[in-house]
This record gives structure tokens, C-alpha cells and sequence, in this order.
């Protein structure tokens, strides 16, 4: 499946959402993160990609605000992590691989409640929201609970959830985990459509097939960040055939290093 192209490869001359220099985070003697320099556009769908414990969960908690750096700068959607980790947390959107809604509200009740907690209020919140369920086409399941939905229905109420305040910046962790591959590929679709609105989308995955979806990934290997580029440049600067071989090399690779 083609996806469609929402300019990111312009992004030179647009603004970034994400910008990182020298960000670092150490525990004790444990360094996490190691000078990361990464910088990601206003509608993007980028890639964050490793094999456990190479960075990217902690990577994710800076840049949302929850765990401040050792050393480094960074901003999201303008505002520096460190500095105004609260503004940061109002202009992006989270969505994990767990499953996050209240089973007993129904798809309407949900998106009210989250809008709430984003800050949304009142004849704002209702506008958004009525503009937001028709992109995302769950007109006529807001009065369903929440609880009935099948799989896929949940992932992308579980995005809208995530989106319902219109964020900067969305980070998507592990979001198809365990959907059909027919949700999983409409979930995309959606992800695209989102991009579009200019909403910039960062994914980690496992599922290599999605990772090429991705419009740019970067690859971070024991906290080091060591390729980044578009699917078809990363497997080009490692020598290999595919994302996915490049994913298991890596894997390999750390595994070794521990081992030893």
C-alpha cells in the first residue's frame, strides 16, 4: 500500500516540532541516552526504532515532559522540556500499547473526558470534538460503550483520545499491538490523515512492515542514536535488504554486547 506524502521531505524550510541537541540522561552509572541530536517536523510520521533497552523509552519521557535530562537541550513544539515541561505536556498527545479508555463510558463520554483533561472545555471542546469524530468516523458509535468495541475500534478511539485537543505532537507506543492487520492498516491510514492536518506523529514499533510506513525513522542502539533517515536511506547506510534486517542486526548486535 502507497501512502500519502504530507511534505515532511520539505521539512528544511518548516518548522520543527522536535529539535534535540546533545540531549543525554544518565542513571547512576547508567547512561540511557547519549547526546542525542534528532530533530523532527510539524507533520511528520516519524519512526523511533531499537531493540529493547536502546533509549527510546526514556527518549519519550524527556520529550514529554516526565523525566528531565542529565545534560542537553530540547524543545517540543517550541518549549523547552526542561524550563516548561507543563506547556509541553498540553501540546502533545500519548497513546500506548495498553489499553487506556473506561470500558463502562461510551465512545462520546471518553472523548469528553480526555478533551477535559487536555483542557478543553465547554462550546470549544464539543466543536473540536464534532470535527474530530467525523475525521475519524466514529459518528455512529458514540453512544456504544467503550468496552463492547471490537479491536481495531478501540485503537482509534484510543487515538482520538490522544488527539482530541489537537496536539502539536502525538507519540504512538506500540499502537497496533495485537489489532488484525485489515485495523491495522486502516489505523494508518488515520495516522496519515492526522499528519495531513498537520499533527506530527512519532511511532515505535515492532512491526517492521509499519516502520517503512514511516515517512523518516531513527534508529538508537544502547542509547546511541545511529542511523536516521527515510526506510529506504536507513537500509542503504547499514548494507542491508530491508528495515527489518536492520532491526535484527541490531538486536543481535546488543544482545552480544551484554552476553559479554
Amino acid at each position: 500500500m502507497t501512502f500519502p506524502n504530507t511534505g515532511a521531505e520539505t521539512a528544511q524550510v518548516r518548522d520543527w516540532v522536535v529539535r534535540t541537541e546533545a540531549l543525554r540522561k544518565q542513571f547512576g552509572a547508567l547512561t540511557a541516552v547519549h547526546g542525542l541530536d534528532l530533530t523532527i517536523a510539524r507533520g511528520e510520521v516519524f519512526g523511533l526504532l531499537g531493540p529493547n533497552g536502546s533509549g527510546k523509552t526514556t527518549t519519550i519521557r524527556m520529550l514529554c515532559g516526565l523525566v528531565l535530562p542529565t545534560s542537553g537541550t530540547a524543545t517540543v513544539a517550541g518549549f523547552d522540556i526542561t524550563h516548561d515541561a507543563e506547556k509541553v505536556r498540553r501540546r502533545i498527545g500519548y497513546m500506548s500499547q495498553r489499553y487506556g479508555l473506561y470500558d463502562e463510558l461510551t465512545v462520546q463520554e471518553n472523548l469528553r473526558f480526555y478533551a477535559s483533561v487536555y483542557g478543553l472545555v465547554g462550546r470549544a471542546r464539543e466543536e473540536r470534538l464534532r470535527e474530530h469524530v467525523e475525521r475519524l468516523g466514529l459518528n455512529a458509535r458514540l453512544t456504544q460503550r467503550a468496552g463492547t468495541l471490537s479491536g481495531g475500534w478501540k485503537q482509534r478511539l484510543g487515538l482520538a483520545c490522544a488527539t482530541a485537543h489537537h496536539p502539536d505532537l502525538v507519540f504512538l507506543d506500540e499502537p497496533t499491538a495485537g489489532v488484525d492487520p485489515a485495523a491495522r492498516r486502516t489505523f494508518w491510514e488515520t495516522i496519515y490523515d492526522l499528519a495531513k492536518g498537520g499533527t506530527t506523529v512519532l511511532v515505535t514499533t515492532h512491526y517492521m512492515d509499519e516502520a517503512e510506513r514511516c515517512q523518516r525513522l531513527a534508529f538508537l542502539s544502547r542509547g546511541h542514536l545511529i542511523g536516521v533517515g527515510t526506510p529506504a536511506e536507513i537500509v542503504q547506510q547499514f548494507g542491508a535488504t530491508s528495515v527489518e534486517d536492520v532491526f535484527v542486526m541490531l538486536q543481535k548486535r546488543d544482545e552480544q554486547s551484554v552476553a559479554s
